[in-house]
């Protein structure tokens, strides 16, 4: 070997280990997950090929009102269309593409809650065709679609213009498939200055039927929210709100709490100590809560209301519970000098950003948040939806960082409207909308395309609806012909099939339940309040037990049918366990017409409480 050969040696392996280091680094940034613009195509049509339908260009979905994953390949959202070309409807997302699921069921601004990975319910539009009256009936976002195997199982709508109409719903969760919730807007005026009854508009799916379950508190529902065992609601307040007696006209609560109780829902006002308000700014110059969740954390984002009357003007803030710790990463007080990434002052308001949506990132602790601005809407509404999607990732200390304006530099499209939703399947792994109807996908190259979910019951095309109560049945105006059979005649055959519905099946007289419409909070900290519905007259018995050992109780009572409530002073120093309400019915219950059968005695046992822990204190919730 000469003297030349070992230098000549030590520079081709330091070059080899110099290249190998530049491909390792150009593997790692071709890793890291980034946005890219989905394309959607229509759906395929008959004797189209597949290069032919890969071949044609994406187009928009319209205004999508929700988007919600079961896994990351298993993916829904639903839209209001496209005119002619996007049919109001729901599709899915299957791995590898997005495609058309069904025709019927779309919504203006409808939601989506997952019920199992075969099961879902969306809040859809009515359909037209009751009876003509002085105003055209409301239809936006008041009826609900049960899916499953594959087809629309259930149909939930109501007539308009009654006491007891559907009101437009924003809000959607099922903690099981037995125990879907659907919030909406205030009960409205049964007669000037009254209520047909207090509360926010609210149903309840317990497996067999849908009920109204009106929430106690006459906040509107806005966004609701699975964490844990509980569901939570996020609620929009107005100076014009009535409060109840535990609200503090200062810190009306911004989230409400349904507890499911077996078949008995608790209903609770939450008062956690956040949002902190600024000098000056009352809890109606911010909207409500847009609520997100994971494993680790729920959080919600509220934004000012715009020049909010006999108020200072609020800030964007950001709350995050974790750990049964409420925090504020972003809004009053949580930087010294002021500092608030999107609502800046001095800066012209037009220019401030607020958040469009959010949606916490599993596997981290942080949240994806989608940003719009005065300026970002009103250059859309000139330039027919041409503004940026505006993107940023929100650490749970409050830090902002990857913001960013879509499409990216270079990525050859043009700009497709402001950030309208955004949801997280896994880490890594998010999808926003805009609001013209484009998808982006964060992802990295290689996750991009995962493995196909070949499920049969999102492999057709749905296109039928079942009838429902929304629609009432028309009367002909004359009577049918007389097909009798007279001598010599046969009676003409019907073309049409007729389908066998619920409403058609043999029903059973079933009794009520003897107990409903049950309500708990606490008074002061300490004082348990139970409101409750009972069918006939019984006798009650309220009793708070710690393990077997029971710590409070009322006496027993005799109480008429009607609406009641029993109040127990609880110790904080033998804190119940369990709290039961025990009953006996002293009278036959009533019947009512049904096909599934109902519980004739009830025994409730309410929740299970926290030592020490007031409703109030959500901080404090398990």
């Amino acid at each position: 070997m000469t003297a030349e050969q070992p230098q000549r040696l030590a520079v081709a392996t330091l070059v080899a280990l110099g290249l190998a280091l530049c491909l390792s680094a150009v593997a790692a940034r071709a890793e890291t997950p980034a946005w890219h613009l989905e394309r959607v195509l229509p759906l395929q049509q008959p004797g189209e090929s597949t290069q032919e339908h890969q071949s044609r260009t994406p187009v928009p979905l319209g205004k999508i009102g929700d988007i919600e994953f079961w896994a990351p390949n298993r993916g829904l959202l639903i839209t209001e269309g496209v005119s002619k070309s996007i049919p109001p409807g729901v599709w899915t997302y299957n791995g590898r593409e997005w495609r058309e699921l069904a025709t019927v069921c779309g919504a203006s601004d409808g939601r989506i809650a997952w019920a199992g990975p075969d099961e879902f319910w969306t809040v859809s539009d009515g359909r037209p065709g009751q009876a003509a009256n002085e105003h055209e009936p409301p239809l936006a976002d008041n009826t609900l679609c049960h899916f499953a195997g594959g087809q629309v199982v259930g149909s939930y709508a109501s007539l308009a213009f009654r006491a007891d109409s559907y009101q437009a719903m924003h809000a959607a969760a099922c903690v099981s498939a037995n125990d879907c919730w659907f919030g909406g807007d205030e009960l409205p005026e049964a007669e000037p200055g009254t209520k047909a009854q207090p509360g926010a508009f609210q149903l309840h799916w317990n497996g067999s039927t849908v009920s109204e379950e009106p929430y106690p508190a006459e906040h509107a529902i806005e966004s609701m929210r699975q964490f844990g065992r509980y569901l939570y609601e996020g609620v929009r307040l107005s100076k014009a709100d009535h409060l109840t007696e535990s609200e503090s006209p200062s810190a009306p609560p911004d989230l409400h709490l349904i507890t499911p109780i077996g078949t008995q829902p608790t209903f609770i006002s939450l008062m956690p100590g956040v949002p902190h308000y600024g000098p000056g700014v009352r809890p109606y110059a911010l909207e409500s809560p847009r609520l997100t969740s994971d494993e680790e954390a729920l959080w919600g984002a509220l934004n000012p209301v715009f020049n909010p009357e006999e108020s200072a003007s609020g800030e964007v803030t950001v709350l995050r519970y974790a750990g049964g710790q409420w925090s504020q990463p972003i809004g009053f007080g949580t930087d010294p000098a002021g500092g608030n990434p999107f609502t800046q002052a001095g800066r012209p308001e037009r220019l401030n950003e607020t958040v469009s949506a959010i949606a916490a990132e599993p596997g981290t602790p942080e949240a994806w948040v989608g940003l719009t601005s005065l300026e970002n809407t009103l250059m859309a509404k000139e330039r027919q939806g041409a503004a940026p999607t505006l993107v940023a990732r929100l650490s749970a200390s409050g830090e902002v960082s990857e913001r960013e304006s879509l499409p990216a530099a270079g990525e050859g499209v043009g700009l497709k409207g402001p950030a309208d939703k955004i949801v997280c399947p896994a880490a890594g792994d998010c999808w926003l909308t805009t609001t013209q109807g484009w998808l982006y996908h964060y992802s990295t190259a290689a996750d991009r395309q995962l493995p196909e979910n070949g499920d049969s019951a999102f492999s057709g095309l749905i296109t039928f609806r079942p009838p429902d109560a929304g629609i009432p049945p028309t009367v002909p105006d004359a009577p049918p012909p007389d097909t009798s059979g007279l001598l010599g005649e046969v009676p003409a055959t019907s073309s049409q099939t007729l389908v066998e519905t619920p409403a058609a099946l043999s029903e059973l007289r079933v009794p009520l339940p003897l107990l409903s419409a049950l309500h708990a909070r606490l008074v002061h900290g300490t004082t348990l309040e139970l409101r409750f519905h009972l069918a006939v007259k019984s006798t009650v018995r309220l009793v708070a037990k710690r393990k077997k050992k029971v710590v409070a109780s009322t006496r027993t009572r005799t109480l008429g049918a009607g609406t009641h409530a029993l109040s127990v002073k609880l110790n904080v120093k033998q804190w119940p366990t369990n709290i039961a309400l025990q009953t006996h019915a002293l009278a036959a219950l009533p019947t009512t017409s049904t096909r599934a059968p109902s519980t004739t005695s009830v025994s409730t046992s309410l929740t299970a409480l926290p030592k020490g822990v007031s409703f109030a204190e959500a901080g404090r919730l398990p």
